[in-house]
């Protein structure tokens, strides 16, 4: 074997681990989700995350991918090849493009299911599915394409390594505007306003599914390099992936413990999640400390952030997603222009690359908020965003999917342990 082929094959194996990591994570999202809202609609949260990701896949690998990385049309979108056909030789791609194309899909699924966490308990499914299709048709691969497509954030040296931004914070807007647009869950808020809290059914799970969501993030932020033969950058970005995250755990601890008398185990999870969202910008040039400076920052933005939206927006987001995503993706990527060893503002390198990071988080923040604007009000105008009041009541398992979850262990009133 030659030197060039033994390369490409491990960049392959590399990207390919990196992709089955990153599709673990669906897994973590569904676990977040289902222990973080009640029993009666866990059934409907897992049939949400697998079919974002089943029509995800569909939908990126007929149109979306070549909107995210066909060639530049004035920096805005890439040409259209349907079924991801063509070479794609400009993006000087050193695994097959089948590798590349599947390590690709598996983000564009991340920012589509952060969408159902903070619609949980109240959205009618086949309303879902519609925009599930809509974020991974457009939404998402057009950000996709002005930052990792040579788009124009690309031409002005936005950084977003492996999509603080471009798939977090998609997620977490469109999170934002879908939640506001479907309004609260029944017993949310009461007359004159204050938030009640409905606790989920499960902090097992919930804990579950941030534990497979840290080991997936080994390979969503050392996989972005594209390359197993760049072992010393993997090496690296592997510790400040893992700092940030713990350092987010640990403020988060110490602050609800401070204001709320005790450790919020919930809300320390969300701080993880927070450590890691925000470090994703930025994890392959900010040094180990710089991680945990990024971490900490997110574990705190994420805790007055999500008390920000739920007692101030009076909006209902059931798992923080709009906290953890939105926010700590947008403060992450900021702060790569803070903590970037080469051009961060604390190292020398002056207001250029902070101004072009917070131009990005705006533009993206912009383009998808207004786009999923349109899709969520034409979706409620329509077919409708929410499911009838007593299904809510009752719960979206047995009315939407006609079945429960959680067996009770009963025939006819006879206990099966009798």
């Amino acid at each position: 074997m030659e030197t060039h082929e033994f390369v490409t094959a491990i960049d392959t194996i590399w990207v390919l681990l990196a992709a089955a990591l990153v599709f673990f994570m669906q897994a973590g999202f569904a676990m977040v989700e289902t222990g973080f809202t009640r029993s009666k609609n866990a059934g409907n949260i897992i049939m949400k995350n697998l079919m974002d990701f089943s029509i995800g896949s569909l939908t990126y690998w007929i149109v979306g991918f070549s909107i995210m990385f066909g060639i530049s049309s004035n920096g805005f979108i890439g040409n259209m090849n349907l079924l991801s056909t063509g070479s794609f030789e400009h993006l000087g791609l050193t695994v097959p493009k089948e590798a590349f194309l599947i390590f690709q899909t598996v983000f564009c699924a991340t920012a589509a299911t952060i969408v159902s966490g903070a619609m949980a308990e109240r959205t009618k499914f086949n309303a879902y599915l519609i925009y599930s299709f809509f974020i991974s048709l457009i939404i998402y691969p057009v950000v996709g394409h002005w930052t990792w497509g040579g788009g124009w954030l690309d031409g002005l040296g936005f950084m977003d390594f492996a999509g603080s931004t471009v798939v977090h914070s998609v997620g977490g807007w469109s999170a934002l505007m879908g939640a506001w647009i479907i309004g609260p869950r029944i017993g949310k808020y009461t007359k004159d306003g204050k938030a009640i809290a409905i606790p989920g059914h499960s902090l097992t799970l919930g804990a579950l599914g941030v534990f497979i969501l840290w080991l997936g993030w080994f390979g969503f932020n050392p996989g972005s390099t594209l390359s197993g033969m760049a072992s010393n950058d993997i090496a690296h970005i592997f510790v400040t992936t893992n700092l940030a995250a713990a350092a987010g755990a640990f403020i988060t601890m110490v602050i609800t413990w401070l204001r709320y008398g005790k450790p919020d185990v919930s809300m320390t999870l969300n701080g993880a999640l927070a450590g890691l969202v925000g470090i994703t910008a930025g994890t392959d040039v900010v040094s180990a400390v710089g991680s945990v400076a990024i971490g900490l920052i997110a574990g705190v933005t994420v805790v007055f952030g999500i008390e920000f939206i739920d007692r101030v927006l009076k909006v209902d987001d059931p798992v923080g997603a709009i906290g953890v995503h939105g926010i700590c993706g947008a403060v992450g990527t900021v702060s790569v222009g803070l903590f970037a060893v080469d051009g961060g503002l604390f190292y020398g390198g002056g207001l250029q690359l902070l101004f072009v990071q917070v131009l990005g988080v705006f533009a993206v923040a912009l383009w998808t908020l207004a786009t999923s604007f349109i899709v969520f009000k034409t979706i409620d105008s329509t077919i409708g965003l929410r499911v009838p009041e007593e299904e809510e009541v009752k719960g979206l398992d047995i009315e939407e999917h006609g079945i429960e979850s959680y067996a009770d262990f009963q025939v006819k009133g006879i206990s099966m342990t009798n």
